[in-house]
């Protein structure tokens, strides 16, 4: 009878213990006055450390000391550090998140969907979006692509721009004609981080198809702003295969 409780407390142990390092690792690296020149670039009122990603990877680098072995673990260990106040340790709820890749997984969606909803901002939403959404939709498309198409049309403008930089890192393996499709959706959209999301995702996609997305912007450049424009053929331009 005393099994469970005992499974329960290893559990709960495992992630405090992980949650207490890395609160501990930043305080001991803190710099205020790197913690005020970050904050001011992220245009946030949200506390950091200032601890800088060189330091912040050291710290990673020993997480590999906790086990995280099950779904619970995983979603407590991200929330942990994610409801904690310093932006480092939101960075590090992303790490984690990433760092135990059995567990990017369908059933992590509604967590990632959170990170995106709460974080609200492009340092933390680009991650979850190219790294977990995006992982979790390359080797899952029949289920989780209906879910972005849901996510495309969203009223969160995060949420958006999550699906349409979900395939940032799918190179070959981008399902084209939903990015092209999601593309001349968000056309239109007058936010800033919507038309830019629009050029860098079709940017990234240049580089494995130049041919076809040089096709694609030539036939709807007249329908795509020129900030969205300017990103998406950057690369094409480079190389001479498109005009500004």
């Amino acid at each position: 009878m005393t099994l469970a409780p005992r499974a329960k407390s290893k559990v709960s142990d495992e992630v405090r213990d992980l949650l207490v390092f890395v609160q501990r690792e930043l305080k001991s690296r803190a710099n205020p006055r790197n913690a005020l020149a970050m904050a001011a670039y992220m245009k946030t009122s949200m506390p950091f450390y200032g601890v800088p990603k060189p330091a912040r990877e050291e710290i990673a680098r020993e997480l590999k000391r906790f086990a995280i072995t099950s779904q619970k673990q995983y979603e407590r260990a991200v929330l942990g550090l994610w409801k904690l106040p310093h932006r480092e340790e939101k960075y590090f709820a992303i790490e984690v998140a990433r760092r135990w890749r059995e567990f990017i997984v369908p059933a992590s969606m509604p967590l990632y969907r959170r990170l995106i909803e709460e974080g609200a901002w492009w340092d933390t939403v680009d991650e979850v979006a190219a790294h977990l959404i995006g992982a979790v939709l390359l080797a899952n498309r029949k289920l989780v692509a209906p879910m972005m198409d849901e996510w495309i049309a969203d009223a969160n403008m995060w949420i958006r721009r999550a699906a349409l930089i979900s395939q940032l890192k799918h190179k070959d393996k981008t399902d084209h004609v939903r990015l092209f499709r999601y593309a001349l959706a968000q056309a239109p959209e007058k936010e800033f981080f919507i038309r830019k999301a629009i050029g860098w995702a079709l940017r990234q996609y240049a580089y494995s198809a130049p041919e076809r997305v040089s096709a694609y912007l030539a036939q709807y450049r007249d329908k795509l702003s020129p900030l969205t424009y300017r990103e998406a053929a950057r690369v094409l331009i480079k190389q001479g295969a498109m005009v500004e």
